[in-house]
């Protein structure tokens, strides 16, 4: 259904090695950045609509309470994993360990970080293990 996001973040150098680190674990390219603007994933065209893209831009800090997020899909719960430590040790914030939340429903294994600026992300998987 997302085509595509677009988040800010005050600081981009404090933000930079964050995206970088938990777009990796999740196999997402980096597709461009500037001093201004951090991009990942696939622009969709008419050959890839299935295609997505995130972009990073500098500009005002999230509100602290928001609820708001940004989920990831993560090709299997390693992916989920990985996600959560990369993200951590390039300075983002636990907010949900990776783990089942059966309340969605009993596959959904997801992890929750702040990114530097406090913007909420999500990584999941729908897969059940075989």
């Amino acid at each position: 259904m997302i085509d595509h996001v677009s988040i800010t973040v005050p600081d981009l150098a404090a933000a930079t090695p964050f995206y970088d680190a938990v777009m990796t674990a999740l196999g997402v390219p980096v597709v461009g950045r500037d001093a201004g603007w951090l991009g990942y994933g696939l622009r969709a065209d008419a050959a890839h609509p299935e295609r997505c893209y995130l972009s990073v831009l500098a500009g005002a800090a999230p509100e602290p309470a928001s609820r708001r997020h940004w989920c990831l899909k993560a090709a299997d719960r390693a992916a989920v994993d990985a996600f959560w430590r990369a993200g951590l040790a390039a300075g983002g914030a636990d907010d949900g360990a990776p783990g089942l939340r059966p309340h969605y429903h009993a596959g959904y294994y997801a992890a929750f970080l702040r990114d530097p600026a406090g913007n909420r992300i999500e990584a999941v998987c729908h897969a059940v293990p075989a």
